[in-house]
């Protein structure tokens, strides 16, 4: 459920959360955006991992009365190498205690979001943190970044909420917080964390608006680190062998939490891994840890071993402690390392188990962002793929998302074409762009994946308007068919930016998916995405019309 945690499939997840410390926009989508009175919103969306993705876009459905593309909701998550040296960027950590149960079978499923209040005295979101299923005493992994400007006050407010299960299959940016239950308010100015002691911070929850009429509402600590821009990252996997059995009836469900040890002696989680269900030797998938979680190679951390209870009461197996560098010792020495169960049985030092924890793979890495290519001479090219399923309505249809206007009106695929495409073509020299279709049919078949020109040979149109020609051209030849995949044309773009890659050609390839409708290959996408995960291809994928897209 991406991040939001509050059934047991989603709390079985891993977490990883991949910084955005030095988020910003580049000057040429800046510029579009602002132009046009839009303000951004900085954060990751749907239930993909957030590193498969160098650009994400997606925007609300369209009115039909509009004339223009609705884009109030839309989302850019772009990284780039260098920072505005006017301010300082923050990290907020954030964990609870005795929270109040608002489920009468288990307990809470807590989530916070996190607010700028400006001085009109109107909230400005600035990030969620994951939903954590069933707890009282959360300890959230994903962070809040905001930008500290010590020349001006800058209050936070931070609500938290319990979450309904009913809401298990939607990422936590398309929960309704008017659905969800509220828990209690706090509030703080952000100089108060980041000149504390410790930078951290407990405050006492409350109703809204300062509202103080019920008390007990439980506690909110917000820990600060200034971050540290690094593109270093390791990637380790970890497995375990001769696990404590802590279930009576089946295996222990194992699972991973990692936790850096902050100055004041606490500690931060910073990743976790998914659960392995009824095994004592689990396999883990890897886990990517950048420097700006775990901060240097001998900066100790806590790795905890837990048992997984859909209750929420995860029973601990064991722990240890160690370094990025002892990790790596690990896996040169494939030696493992054995589980500690604290006791004060045991004069503090706890018991020392049979079960033990080893690295399989340990590597260190780098992680280029989109500007990372295109400042270093990569050259950005451009491909467009259409959606032709039936559920955009007949062309001839005034209704339909395809209709062509005698008057010229653009429709809502014409619309994003020229949004996204009249950005993108300034990087590109020869401005000749592949363009596609996908769920219509050519030649009596359906095919999710065919030239928008309707040439056999050759895909590509020259510059934007070369696409729109080729779009309004389509309508005379394609049908409308389905299901919607996004498998086949992720698949292409991944093997045209594989061949450029194989020949050392600086090409930087941008694929732009226009859709009405709801994925009908979810898990095909997913596959699709991993496998392009490494190559100079960023995608962004715009919904258009009134469906859940």
């Amino acid at each position: 459920m991406g991040g939001c945690f509050s059934d047991v499939r989603g709390g079985k997840q891993a977490v990883t959360p991949i910084p955005t410390s030095n988020a910003t926009l580049n000057d040429a989508v800046d510029h579009f955006f602002l132009a046009r009175g839009f303000q951004q919103l900085f954060k990751p969306l749907e239930n993909l991992d957030p590193a498969l993705y160098k650009i994400k876009v997606k925007n609300v459905p369209i009115s039909k009365s509009e004339d223009y593309l609705e884009m109030e909701d839309l989302r850019i998550n772009l990284t780039t190498g260098s920072c505005d040296p006017r301010k300082m960027e923050w990290s907020l950590s954030l964990s609870a205690s005795r929270l109040r149960d608002r489920d009468i079978l288990s307990k809470s499923d807590p989530m916070v979001v996190v607010y700028s209040k400006k001085r009109d005295g109107t909230l400005e979101e600035l990030g969620c943190t994951e939903v954590i299923m069933n707890s009282l005493d959360p300890a959230w992994i994903k962070k809040i970044t905001v930008a500290y400007h010590f020349e001006i006050v800058q209050p936070l407010i931070f609500h938290v909420y319990d979450v309904d299960t009913k809401y298990d299959n939607l990422p936590v940016e398309k929960l309704k917080l008017n659905d969800a239950e509220f828990l209690g308010e706090g509030s703080c100015v952000l100089s108060e964390i980041v000149t504390k002691q410790g930078q951290s911070l407990t405050l006492d929850l409350h109703n809204r608006n300062g509202n103080r009429g019920l008390k007990n509402l439980g506690k909110l600590t917000v820990h600060a680190e200034e971050t540290v821009a690094s593109r270093n990252a390791i990637e380790v996997k970890f497995r375990c062998s001769r696990l404590e059995n802590k279930d009576l009836f089946s295996k222990s469900d194992p699972f991973l939490r990692i936790s850096r040890i902050v100055e004041n002696g606490g500690s931060v989680p910073i990743s976790k891994t998914e659960v392995v269900d009824n095994n004592l030797n689990p396999i883990w998938r890897p886990l990517c840890l950048t420097m700006q979680q775990f901060v240097s190679k001998d900066n100790p951390l806590i790795i905890e071993c837990f048992d997984f209870n859909s209750s929420g009461n995860h029973v601990l197996i064991g722990n240890l402690q160690k370094s990025v560098a002892d990790l790596e010792k690990l896996h040169e020495q494939k030696t493992g390392a054995n589980f500690i169960l604290p006791s004060s049985a045991h004069h503090g030092h706890g018991k020392v188990l049979k079960g033990q924890l080893f690295v399989d793979h340990f590597s260190e890495k780098q992680l280029y962002s989109f500007i990372d290519y295109v400042s270093s001479g990569f050259e950005l090219n451009f491909i467009v793929a259409v959606d032709f399923t039936a559920s955009n309505g007949h062309p001839r249809d005034p209704d339909s998302l395809h209709y062509i206007d005698p008057s010229g009106r653009f429709n809502a695929y014409q619309q994003a074409i020229m949004e996204a495409g009249e950005v993108i073509q300034f990087y590109d020299s020869d401005r000749h762009f592949p363009a596609w279709g996908f769920g219509g049919v050519t030649n009596g078949a359906v095919s999710h994946c065919f030239n928008l020109n309707g040439s056999a040979s050759g895909v590509e149109v020259v510059g934007v308007q070369g696409i729109m020609a080729a779009y309004a051209s389509s309508m005379n030849h394609v049908g409308l068919a389905g299901p919607t995949l996004f498998g086949p044309v992720i698949n292409n773009a991944a093997e045209i930016a594989g061949q450029f890659l194989s020949c050392n050609s600086r090409k930087y390839f941008v694929l732009l998916i226009i859709t009405d409708g709801v994925l009908t290959d979810l898990q095909e996408t997913k596959d699709a995405l991993v496998r392009a995960s490494d190559l100079p291809l960023s995608i962004l994928i715009v919904g258009v019309g009134g469906a859940d897209f």
